[in-house]
């Protein structure tokens, strides 16, 4: 697991089959920004290399949190370490911790955003506004809302659905759950309530994030492949332990955008401003609750402590609601 504190781009120039190109790639470094400076100038130069010897090269990198396909180091602001582990800011605000060999897997359920829920959510707004019209005893608008309102109720039946749904995943999920369990008598899950679907922690013992154990265990639980991805090419597994701005109703936008670490110095204060605000009301919510260990196996000694500070970040045991 590589979450580096220093940051920079290089751009290089040169000619390919006598057409002008310009090359950019991001370095990175733990030691200072110099390094990381070289290390940028480095992997430009020999992307220029490459692509005058005929490969095909990306002319530059986007920049995001972590690399995705590209397995890029994971890019976030370091907020607090504790041997291994690192607890890091992602790119919408959220605290996220970082562990090498502690294995984190959620489960979700399948909230899909169609275009009918859409259309619905679009037929609620215009329906309430045709009501608030229709109080003023307007024909048309008597006749609008008439037109309108059951679209709106089958956009609230829709959530009603969506909510069942979800309870009755519960089961099925924890269900995934036992079945990989009794496949070796010395597994053990912990597992907690998200508000997307179930996160388990395996408790027996660490692995390596490419290892044919972690993807026999994705499989087994359903692990969301983006995650799965993540994992084996940042070599870590990682879980939110903090809010969802948007789902605790917080409405003060991110800044500056896009979120990705580093940010420039002039910058800082509208950033530290948004992190101070934010903090203050996610104290107030839950990150996921803490529900039952399964298994018979017993508890590796390192992944206990991992959980014990993953609870308190998380507030697990705190009974608030969940964000």
């Amino acid at each position: 697991m590589i979450v580096p504190r220093f940051w920079s781009e290089s751009v290089v120039e040169g000619r390919v089959k006598g057409r002008a190109v310009r090359i950019r790639r991001f370095g990175w470094s733990n030691d200072s920004e110099q390094a990381a400076t070289a290390h940028a100038a480095s992997r430009a130069e020999e992307a220029l290399l490459r692509l005058q010897q005929g490969e095909r090269v990306a002319r530059r990198e986007i920049k995001q949190s972590y690399g995705g396909g590209d397995g890029l180091p994971i890019r976030e602001q370091i907020v607090d370490e504790r041997d291994d582990v690192v607890i890091t800011r992602n790119s919408y605000g959220a605290r996220c911790l970082n562990t090498p060999d502690v294995l984190f897997v959620d489960m979700d359920f399948d909230a899909s955003n169609s275009l009918v829920a859409n259309v619905f959510g679009a037929a609620s707004v215009i329906a309430s506004i045709s009501v608030l019209f229709a109080l003023q005893f307007s024909p048309t608008a008597w006749f609008m809302a008439l037109l309108l309102l059951p679209m709106g109720f089958l956009f609230a039946a829709r959530f009603r659905a969506k909510k069942r749904a979800a309870d009755s995943a519960l089961p099925r999920l924890r269900a995934m759950c036992q079945r990989w369990l009794d496949q070796d008598p010395k597994r053990r899950l912990r597992l907690y309530r998200t508000p997307a679907g179930l996160r388990a922690v395996v408790m027996h013992q660490t692995f390596p994030p490419d290892s044919p154990a972690v993807r026999e265990c994705f499989q087994g639980l359903g692990a969301d492949p983006v995650y799965q991805r993540m994992c084996e090419l940042q070599q870590c597994f990682r879980a939110r332990v903090t809010a969802k701005p948007w789902r605790m109703g917080f409405t003060m936008r991110f800044r500056p955008r896009p979120g990705v670490w580093p940010i420039a110095a002039t910058a800082m204060p509208i950033r530290e401003q948004w992190v101070t605000a934010y903090e203050q009301q996610a104290r107030e919510f839950a990150a996921c609750h803490f529900l039952e260990e399964l298994g018979s196996g017993h508890a590796d000694f390192k992944v206990q402590r991992v959980v014990a500070w993953h609870d308190e970040l998380c507030g697990a045991l705190s009974g608030r609601p969940l964000a």
